[in-house]
């Protein structure tokens, strides 16, 4: 009696536990049916966003092939017609601008005067132009603001031994006593003759100009001294 109780109560779980188990497949057939019918859902949204971006690009083409093209020149002219500018016009800025670049890094003096070159280029329309704008409103301007530029002038005062000659030689002055005529005519006022300078006295040694510099770097170096006898 026990026995068949006990086996009556094994069969009992066994079928518990297989209704059990049958209702979790179930439940498990239905999630995964339910997250396939949410993948297909995803799938269609997307084939339809993509029909609909085919059907946006066919249109871009087609607006593409029917548009006019114009030629390179004839955009250019019409970007220029925006700052008022010719294409002559350009060419001649462009060839200002260059110019007043080389004299910049080659840093021809004095330095208020390249600045007001290139605040002339800058009032000008055409740097507007994306070819010119970064160069003429920022490059440039960040080189003049870098040049530290050298004094117009320097005083020395005159020690016993000097000369105009030798004076003007040093290498922290012209660096070229032929240039003497130059320190000569900067101090006339204390000067009378270019052969007799006096202990204490100040002069002005002025800074060279590059034509000046050219002038006596020739007289230099076309120099021959007299045969020794």
């Amino acid at each position: 009696m026990v026995l068949k109780k006990y086996l009556i109560g094994i069969m009992s779980l066994v079928f518990f536990l297989s209704l059990f188990s049958i209702n979790i497949l179930a439940q498990e057939e239905e999630m995964e049916e339910e997250e396939w019918e949410a993948e297909m859902n995803r799938l269609r949204a997307r084939k339809q966003a993509l029909e609909q971006e085919i059907t946006t690009l066919r249109s871009d083409i087609d607006n593409l092939n029917n548009m006019e093209i114009k030629d390179f020149d004839e955009c250019m002219n019409e970007l220029y017609a925006l700052v008022g500018a010719t294409k002559s016009d350009v060419d001649n800025f462009r060839r200002a601008v260059n110019e007043l670049e080389g004299r910049i890094k080659r840093k021809e003096g004095p330095k208020a005067d390249r600045q007001k070159d290139l605040n002339a280029l800058k009032t000008n329309k055409i740097s507007a132009l994306p070819e010119f704008f970064d160069k003429v409103h920022n490059q440039l301007q960040r080189s003049l603001d870098s040049w530290v530029e050298e004094p117009q002038e320097i005083m020395y005062t005159v020690v016993r031994g000097d000369h105009l000659w030798g004076i003007s030689g040093k290498k922290e002055h012209f660096g070229n006593s032929f240039a003497w005529p130059v320190l000569y005519q900067a101090n006339r006022d204390q000067i009378k003759d270019p052969d007799l300078i006096y202990p204490n006295q100040v002069f002005k040694v002025p800074k060279l100009t590059e034509e000046e510099k050219a002038k006596y770097e020739k007289l230099r170096a076309n120099y021959k001294p007299a045969p020794v006898q």
